[in-house]
This record gives structure tokens, C-alpha cells and sequence, in this order.
């Protein structure tokens, strides 16, 4: 338990800094920095070193790596697949608006929050931003923000029913005072120490900042936003660290954590666009791969497609399949979809087997009922795009794209010792 406990503290520091898909590239980049992995800009050529830690940044992505001693032309990759993203609310441009005497801040929704959590919670903005010159700054503000919600006494049939309209009823309030004598990119500007006239772009969004807590009977139960999917990214950053040092087996190592999945994962840092392939090809270019040898590696190539997934919700088990319902504390899943919505077929539901077996963790099966439909992940994705086979797992939560989430404490752990597991098989 006490490594568990260990755990849930470390991952909790990391969920607390990183507010933004762009911090929490910067913590990973910050961690490998520790772990003695080398950073690689995509502008320069690269020496990649045998046995060696490298990884890329780019926008709010990364994707780290590393290689066993000896790899070549044709060794394969296991790739651990996350988003660094969440649902919330995105600054717009001239962003400070406001009436009847409040400030108020200009946001569009970004990907599909459950709306209604984000209520009458203190809120920060986080993120980056862009001067003239191209420089980039990490800002965020702690709390500063709030979305109050109209009272019962204004709203009787509220709790029959609440409706929010995006552009009227989700806009947060942060002060008091005229909008023509605010400004709230000067804040911001002021935060992260460069004047405000020197700001030509910006990516801010918001997040909760109520910090993670374990809580309920033996405080088996954890609550914090953005697990959905920080915990993904967070056991493959754990995994790929633990297991590089010396790098052991046949395969080379890698995270790739992903920006804008919520989005649909059309962008350059997502995973429909390059950025894998780029640095795939180029790990397989400097070990001498030529030709047919690099469509030899991915032949032998596997990808753990991590996101969190449901776990069945003892308010609403008609929601639910009435065979496959996982519990918090059941271990991680593994997704299917008859419709290809999760890449899981037969060989991946089997590597997930023998991986869950050789990391002693337990594992539930996951598949939506047929009146509900599920989601997608990158899974898909990766597969469409690169041709190697692809298992999609992930972490049971309640209350998914809620500003705060719910899952038991031993699932995020489990996940890295089986990701660890997928990254040095021992057969």
C-alpha cells in the first residue's frame, strides 16, 4: 500500500503542475530532464546514442524514447499512446468583456466538458503565450475565475432540468469593474514577466484548482481533474523511465502523448497528424533503417492506445452493458468496439493478457451497451495511419470529462506496472 500511496502523491504533484495540455509537456520534458534523457530539437540533425534517452516537445506533445543496446534497422517499437489534453474552455481573442458591473472573461467551450461541473468552482487560467518575436512563455494564474450559477430562488424548476446555453450561460465572471479599464491579456502578460504589447498569440485555457484528494473508507477513492488523460500519460512516463535504465529488451521504447485528442486529433501535435511517423522514421533512420526495413520494424511493432475508460456507475447501471461492467479497483481495461471505435482485436486482447499476467496486475474487459455508443481514442488512429497493431486500455473512471474526476486509487498504478511489463517483456 505504501508504494501505491507513494504513487498517488507523485502523480497528484504531477496533475497539479500541469493545468495545460503545454505544462504538462513541459513536466514531462522536466522529469526526463531528471531521468538523464536527452532533449532533441526537430530542426537539427541527430545522433541518437545506443542505449540512450531521448525525447521531443512539440507544441503540448511529446514523445520520448529509448532504445536497448544494440537496436537496429528492423527492432520494433512498443508505443505507449495518451492525450495531454482535457475538456474545458479556451480564452477567446479579446477576451476581456463583461456587464452589469462584472468582469468577465471571453471563452469558447474546448472539446465536450460536462458542463455543469464546471459550476461555482474557482477556475485558473493556463497556458501559453506568444510574443512578436515567436518566444513562447508558460503562464497560469491560479484562482481567478468562476462560473456562478443562477440560484434556485431564480430558477425554480432547476433541478428538473438544467439547461446551459454555451455562449450566454458559461462565460465566468473575475472581478467587478468596467471592461474598458481591464485587461486581462495584460494580466497574463504581467505573470509571465514580458509586457502585454509584445503578445501577438495566446492558448489559455482554464482549469479547476481544487487540488487531487484520496478520500472515503481507507481512502481508496481519488478525485482530480484531468485524469482523463493524465493518467495515461503520467504510467507511461513512469513505466518508460523505470524501464530505460539500463535500456533492456528487443524493442525500442515510447511515449507519445499527444495534444487535441479531444478535438478530434487533427493538428501537427496530434495523433492524425505526423508527428509520430516524423519521429519514428527518424529513430529508424539513424539506426540505418532503408526501404522495406522500417515497414519491417512496425510488422513486429505494438501500440497500447491508454484513455481512460468507464467504470459502471451504481446510479446508472442502465447505462451499462449488462455482462461487462468494471469496477473502480478492478484493474485497468481493455476497450473493445465491434466497430473499430477502440483497435482491440484478438492478438491485442491477448498481449494485454500475457502483459497484465508478467506485471501481477488484474485486468476488466470494457465494451459499451448497444443503446449507448462509445467514444474513440487514438487507437484507431495510429493504426489507420502507421499499419501497427494497436490494444486500447485505460483507467475506469466515474464522472469522465467532469472538471473533476473519479477513479480508486490502485488503477493508476496498476496501469504503469503494466505498461512498464508492455515495455520489457520477458517473453
Amino acid at each position: 500500500m505504501d508504494a501505491t500511496l507513494d504513487y498517488i502523491a507523485d502523480f497528484s504533484a504531477f496533475l497539479q503542475a500541469s493545468p495545460s495540455s503545454y505544462h504538462a509537456a513541459a513536466e514531462v520534458a522536466r522529469r526526463l530532464d531528471a531521468a538523464g534523457f536527452t532533449r532533441r530539437d526537430e530542426s537539427e540533425n541527430w545522433t541518437i546514442d545506443e542505449a540512450a534517452g531521448h525525447y521531443v516537445v512539440r507544441d503540448g506533445a511529446v514523445i520520448a524514447w529509448s532504445q536497448p543496446t544494440g537496436a537496429g534497422p528492423t527492432t520494433p517499437f512498443r508505443i505507449l499512446g495518451a492525450h495531454t489534453d482535457s475538456p474545458g474552455f479556451k480564452l477567446k481573442p479579446k477576451p476581456t468583456i463583461g456587464s452589469h458591473g462584472w468582469l468577465q472573461a471571453g471563452v469558447e467551450v474546448y472539446g465536450g466538458p460536462l458542463q455543469n461541473s464546471w459550476l461555482d468552482r474557482e477556475l485558473e487560467l493556463a497556458g501559453r503565450l506568444v510574443t512578436r518575436d515567436g518566444t513562447e512563455r508558460l503562464v497560469r494564474t491560479g484562482p481567478f475565475l468562476r462560473i456562478p450559477q443562477l440560484a434556485v430562488h431564480l430558477d425554480r424548476e432547476v433541478n428538473n432540468g438544467l439547461t446551459l446555453d454555451r455562449q450566454r450561460h458559461l462565460t465566468p465572471v473575475f472581478g467587478v469593474g468596467d471592461p474598458s479599464e481591464a485587461d486581462l491579456v495584460a494580466h497574463l502578460a504581467g505573470l509571465a514577466g514580458i509586457r502585454a504589447a509584445d503578445v501577438a498569440g495566446y492558448d489559455i485555457l482554464t482549469a479547476d484548482t481544487n487540488p487531487p484528494a484520496t478520500f472515503g473508507l481507507g481512502d481508496e477513492l481519488f478525485a482530480a481533474g484531468r485524469l482523463d488523460n493524465l493518467s495515461s500519460v503520467y504510467a507511461g512516463l513512469h513505466a518508460l523511465i523505470a524501464t530505460s535504465h539500463p535500456a533492456t529488451g528487443g524493442s525500442i521504447s515510447v511515449l507519445a502523448a499527444f495534444d487535441h485528442e479531444e478535438l478530434g486529433s487533427e493538428s501537427r501535435s496530434g495523433a492524425s497528424g505526423p508527428f509520430l511517423d516524423d519521429i519514428l522514421t527518424r529513430i529508424g533512420h539513424g539506426l540505418g533503417a532503408t526501404g522495406s526495413n522500417r515497414l519491417r520494424a512496425y510488422a513486429e511493432s505494438w501500440c497500447l492506445s491508454a484513455d481512460a475508460g468507464h467504470a459502471v456507475h451504481p446510479n446508472y447501471p442502465e447505462r451499462h452493458d449488462p455482462a461487462n461492467q468494471p469496477i473502480l479497483g478492478g484493474g485497468p481495461l481493455l476497450k473493445i468496439n465491434a466497430n473499430q471505435r477502440y483497435a482491440t482485436d484478438a492478438h491485442g486482447a491477448a498481449l494485454w493478457a500475457r502483459t497484465c499476467a508478467q506485471a501481477n496486475v488484474d485486468y476488466q474487459e470494457f465494451v459499451s451497451s448497444n443503446t449507448v455508443p462509445c467514444g474513440s481514442t487514438i487507437g484507431p488512429l495510429t493504426a489507420t495511419r502507421l499499419g501497427i497493431r494497436v490494444v486500447d486500455v485505460g483507467v475506469p473512471l466515474l464522472s469522465m470529462h467532469s472538471a473533476r474526476e473519479l477513479c480508486h486509487v490502485n488503477d493508476p498504478q496498476a496501469l504503469a506496472a503494466a505498461t512498464a511489463a508492455f515495455f520489457a517483456p520477458e517473453v
